[in-house]
């Protein structure tokens, strides 16, 4: 009933406003530096910088003055233990469910639509591309939105089963999913699924015993073993060939 209605209704603002910022970040942060031909390693020092300024900001002109915001559920906490499946909370499995169904729309679109050829084109050699007759900025934009798009949705399944967030949570999660794309291998949309999964489980069975921030530590020695031994990644090419 309205449970659902409000659910959804945050759902849909949070992948609209998650959309737009990617764009306007791209138009900040990105295309001044493509004009000028800037190399890789300033996007990256860009987008680094791009995120500590948006959680500073956040920090600043939250709603709260606080470390953490809780956010309130639009349904009754205490029916937590009629929605248990197999002694799994529904909510993680909603989780999962939805990033299988965000990893099958994305590949899809990727693999099988116009604007993907038009992603893979760009990200193989922009300059031909845009000789071919794409627009290579038109390209770019869609996928900045189609990335806030899904980064919508994982805040949504994220605040959907934590219930708590905080100003610079997403620089923790950020350096996390680049150590499961890495791990499923750099370029490989799928891979960066298996990387995700293999590495939560992996947190659970070397971090359970941990405490406080202790676990996270799991993240980045894990990170540093791919690099070292497998730099390739399970499914994907290695990090220095990769072209997306």
């Amino acid at each position: 009933g309205r449970a659902a209605l409000t659910l959804g209704l945050m759902f849909v603002l949070s992948l609209l406003f998650a959309g737009g910022s990617a764009v306007l970040l791209e138009f900040i942060a990105y295309r001044p530096l493509r004009k000028r031909n800037a190399p890789r390693l300033v996007f990256l020092i860009s987008a680094i910088g791009a995120s500590l300024s948006i959680a500073a900001a956040v920090e600043r002109f939250g709603p709260k003055q606080a470390e953490s915001y809780t956010i309130d559920r639009p349904w009754n906490s205490s029916t937590k233990t009629v929605i248990e499946f197999g002694g799994v909370q529904v909510r993680n499995v909603v989780v999962i469910v939805g990033s299988l169904l965000m990893m099958l729309l994305l590949s899809t679109i990727v693999s099988k639509t116009r604007l993907g050829r038009g992603m893979r084109a760009v990200a193989m050699d922009s300059e031909t591309a845009r000789i071919l007759g794409v627009n290579v900025n038109q390209v770019i934009v869609l996928t900045f939105f189609l990335g806030g798009l899904m980064a919508g949705a994982a805040a949504f399944l994220y605040m959907f089963n934590r219930e708590l967030t905080t100003a610079d949570v997403g620089f923790l999660l950020g350096v996390k999913s680049f150590t499961a794309a890495v791990l499923g291998g750099i370029g490989n949309i799928k891979g960066a699924l298996v990387g995700g999964l293999l590495l939560g489980v992996i947190e659970t069975v070397v971090g359970g015993g941990l405490t406080g921030e202790k676990p996270n530590i799991v993240a980045f020695l894990v990170l540093v073993a791919v690099l070292m031994f497998r730099p390739t990644g399970l499914l994907g090419e290695s990090l220095g060939k990769a072209r997306a």
